[in-house]
């Protein structure tokens, strides 16, 4: 990686705060038809004053407009923001879940932790893997089958291991594992 790619983790979009309020508004509007702050804050289990403030650089941006009596809309953009990180959040955690064999809970806590991060690019990509997985294709089972079966063998010897290189990738899910019932 080089010396500079790290610096763009801070040319999102949208933060990770803000995509919880544009999907909280979107969410809102679907199920209700309107979205207060008081609305959004119960939502969010944050107080009123906590949603405003945070709801300020939203409006700045263009991204949420409040009427006359303040009943909030998604512009344009926001909402399309709103559904693109909905719409990454979905695949990630179906990623995460049906392919990695992620655990629901934390296939959901993964996703939700980057679901703003994500270039159109790699948003693409992963739509396209998501839907090669559900078309059925005569790939896709071998492949998920091998997939679920394969293990890196791993001596907890970071040093020795090629994969793990100077730290060991797997030593936590190793304890993990013994902590876990055998399952029958």
């Amino acid at each position: 990686m080089s010396k500079e790619v790290w610096k763009s983790f801070e040319e999102n979009e949208i933060t990770h705060s803000a995509a919880h309020y544009l999907m909280t508004i979107n969410t809102l509007l679907a199920e209700h038809g309107y979205a207060r702050v008081t609305d959004i804050a119960k939502y969010l289990n944050i107080t009123r004053g906590s949603c405003s403030i945070s709801l300020r650089p939203l409006k700045r941006r263009g991204l949420v407009v409040e009427d006359e009596n303040k009943f909030l809309q998604l512009s344009p953009e926001g909402k399309r923001l709103a559904e693109l990180v909905e719409r990454n959040d979905e695949l990630l955690e179906r990623l995460f879940r049906d392919v990695l064999g992620v655990s629901p809970d934390q296939a959901e806590v993964d996703a939700c932790k980057i679901e703003h991060l994500l270039s159109i690019e790699s948003s693409v990509k992963l739509a396209n893997l998501m839907h090669l997985i559900d078309s059925g294709h005569k790939v896709v089972k071998p492949f998920l089958e091998q997939l679920r079966h394969h293990e890196v063998e791993c001596s907890h010897e970071a040093d020795e291991c090629e994969f793990c290189n100077s730290v060991c990738f797997f030593e936590k899910e190793a304890q993990r594992q013994k902590l876990m019932p055998l399952e029958s």
